[in-house]
């Protein structure tokens, strides 16, 4: 079960957003602040403690400390927990989501969608596989959920606030961010090779320098690395592959 901070300077809008909060069966414990500067000295009292803390529902126009700046502060964190920002500013979406919190709710806020933002916390809070289990990403289809192992991707693509996962069976888009999936396959052999391109080391069979240009193919595709990540990638290959790339 999650325990959760939720962070709003208007009172009426903080009592009513920990209220629906008690209501999941999913929410073990909610705690409250009426500021950014009371919410990051519970958040410091509250880990250094050793206290687990899974989430925050942060408000983001706030006087003093706002929820973009507190943001910024817990991304700081050995562990940070997961943020969820909720609003009545819909033009901060995308610095929320560079951010990457797990959702973006706006005021009013309904029930049902709180729901779905608890869901997609307890989702990005869950534990990593253990080395060796592979990893599966859940992809909604039209009422359907296919569960895409993460063996199975060749190269993963930045799509805005999405990620699409190329497989030899095609490609899905996901609600999460690149720098997220990076962090959750770190451990797996996937490779950074550009600003918005991640690939699986298990997947590459050829790496190509022409022109000046560097290329390498994943699965059926031909990818471009950039120049500020081409010296780290092909060192990388090397030695995820133990072998000499020519």
């Amino acid at each position: 079960m999650l325990r959760v901070l939720a962070v709003d300077d208007e009172v009426p809008a903080l009592e009513e957003l920990a209220y629906l909060l008690r209501q999941d069966d999913r929410i073990e414990h909610v705690t409250t602040a009426a500021d950014g500067v009371t919410a990051l000295q519970d958040m410091v009292q509250m880990i250094g403690g050793g206290e687990r803390l899974d989430g925050v529902f942060l408000d983001i126009r706030m006087p003093g400390l706002d929820g973009l700046d507190l943001a910024r502060l817990v991304g700081g964190f050995p562990s940070p927990p997961r943020l969820v920002f909720v609003t009545a500013h819909e033009e901060c979406a995308v610095q929320a989501f560079e951010l990457e919190a797990v959702d973006y709710l706006l005021k009013p806020v309904r029930a049902e969608r709180l729901s779905e933002a608890v869901r997609r916390l307890e989702a990005a809070s869950a534990p990593a596989p253990e080395p060796g289990q592979d990893d599966v990403i859940p992809v909604e289809l039209g009422g359907r959920t296919r569960f895409v192992p993460q063996q199975a991707v060749w190269f993963a693509e930045a799509k805005g606030d999405y990620v699409r996962l190329h497989t030899v069976d095609g490609s899905y888009l996901v609600r999460m961010s690149l720098a997220a999936l990076e962090r959750r396959w770190s451990d797996a052999g996937f490779i950074r090779i550009h600003r918005s391109t991640l690939v699986s080391a298990r997947h590459v069979s050829e790496l190509r320098f022409e022109g000046g240009r560097v290329t390498l193919t994943v699965g059926t595709e031909t990818l471009q690395v950039s120049r500020r990540h081409s010296r780290q990638v092909r060192e990388q290959l090397v030695r995820q592959h133990r072998g000499v790339i020519s």
